[in-house]
């Protein structure tokens, strides 16, 4: 009934596959690394990508001007360093070739146009089966269903699946000007003389507006909540490098205290431009419900310049403007949605023990890699490509330690069996 097959070979056409090893959902960072980390171990897997390319998100949903907000020794992946010759904040392009170049040095080849539908653990015989339909990449609309059986699964589609759209009274129905979200934007570069309202003000809200202001258009960017910002860089050493050095010799309340200091000494009360800090420290806040702190790249000497103008939350939009809810009116010819994305987990994988409601494992950091029945996760850590990578790893090492015990014990099976047939004779 079943074929075993390797994570070189061409199944498209099979309608149920066998994989002699754990099957991984999600061509990302994660599930690459994971990939890396397993073939170092001596484990074969499947990568199913339901997209065309390896870490789509960045290839096909990020905009233009997009860097690493961090440095780029916290992003490397396991076992490859980034090029000497990229600079300390790599752009999306550098990144792109990072990440072709490590799924190529680690053999990781995914089987793409595969969208999962389903994964449930089967009880009877121990093993999950994960539903795919795969899609013709030529266009011709046939569809394959193919139901993968494996001993592992691994959750790689991580924490930024799906984007999310608020449901604003007039926007869908009223209004009349250009709607998108972040993660169809690429350059301020269409919207010159465009007045645009930018809905979040998260490190995407800011670095849009930045990027509009660039580009010659007037943006207001939409702040409904305190928020956290910080520069990128103090005194030469990236807030991150920083936070973490303080945070190996202190407390995390003194530790959000001292990086608070430091970011009124660089910018200033941001109270009078309509920025408001929140009660909570930033790495606490960050701890608590995972809310990243924005790294100022620029984007606040815009908004003290009034080239960015802030304002409050929205109440609702007409034709060809928005009433905000402290009754003010604003033209605008555009709207960009920088509200986030969210995990897809919950609309394929039947499984509630593991995982919350809202996609992410229930565990905290940094116990949210491995579940039960061989389910694992990486990437939903919010903590980033450091924490994907320490996800990785750990999977890996877990699997492998499996995998090589059962691999012995195989082959001294076969070696009894051998003796015991030559001394027949």
């Amino acid at each position: 009934m079943f074929r075993v097959v390797s994570d070189h070979e061409d199944f498209s056409s099979k309608r149920c596959v066998w994989v002699n090893g754990p099957v991984i959902v999600g061509a990302g960072p994660s599930g690459l690394a994971v990939g890396a980390c397993l073939k170092e171990q001596g484990v074969p897997f499947v990568v199913l990508e339901r997209a065309d390319c390896i870490a789509s998100l960045w290839q096909k949903r990020t905009y233009d001007r997009l860097k690493l907000h961090l440095p780029k020794k916290f992003c490397q992946l396991p076992n490859l360093p980034f090029p000497e010759d990229y600079p300390e904040y790599p752009s999306k392009k550098q990144f792109i070739s990072y990440l072709e170049n490590y799924a190529k040095k680690f053999d990781i080849t995914p089987q793409f146009n595969e969208s999962v539908q389903s994964a449930k653990y089967d009880e009877t015989c121990g093993l999950w089966r994960v539903k795919t339909v795969s899609t013709d990449p030529f266009g011709t609309g046939n569809r394959a269903e193919v139901e993968y059986i494996c001993r592992w699964l691994v959750v790689a589609t991580g924490e930024n699946a799906e984007n999310v759209v608020p449901e604003i009274e007039g926007l869908s129905h009223e209004f009349a000007g250009e709607i998108v979200h972040a993660c169809d934007y690429k350059s301020g570069e269409d919207y010159h003389g465009k007045r645009v309202l930018v809905v979040g003000c998260g490190n995407s809200g800011m670095e849009l507006s930045l990027d509009l202001c660039n580009h010659n258009a007037f943006p207001s960017m939409v702040v409904r909540s305190s928020v956290h910002i910080l520069p990128r860089e103090i005194l030469g050493i990236s807030t991150y490098e920083l936070a973490a050095m303080l945070m190996a010799w202190l407390p995390l309340w003194v530790v959000d205290i001292l990086i608070l200091i430091m970011a009124w000494l660089k910018f200033g009360s941001m109270e009078k431009y309509g920025l408001k800090r929140p009660a909570m420290g930033p790495l606490t806040l960050k701890g608590a419900i995972g809310k990243t702190p924005v790294l100022d790249i620029g984007a606040l000497e815009r908004i003290k310049s009034g080239d960015i103008e802030v304002v409050p939350a929205i109440h609702k939009f007409s034709k060809s403007s928005v009433q905000l809810v402290n009754g003010e009116i604003l033209d605008i010819d555009a709207v960009i949605l920088a509200t986030g994305y969210r995990s897809n987990v919950p609309t394929w994988l039947q499984e509630s023990e593991f995982f919350s409601k809202n996609g992410f494992p229930k565990a905290s950091f940094p116990n949210a890699w491995k579940g039960q029945s061989g389910l694992y996760a990486v990437g939903f850590t919010r903590r980033g490509l450091s924490g994907a990578s320490f996800d990785a790893t750990k999977i890996a090492q877990d699997i492998g330690q499996v995998w090589k015990e059962e691999t012995k014990q195989k082959k001294t099976t076969k070696a009894a069996c051998h003796r015991r047939c030559i001394s027949q004779f």
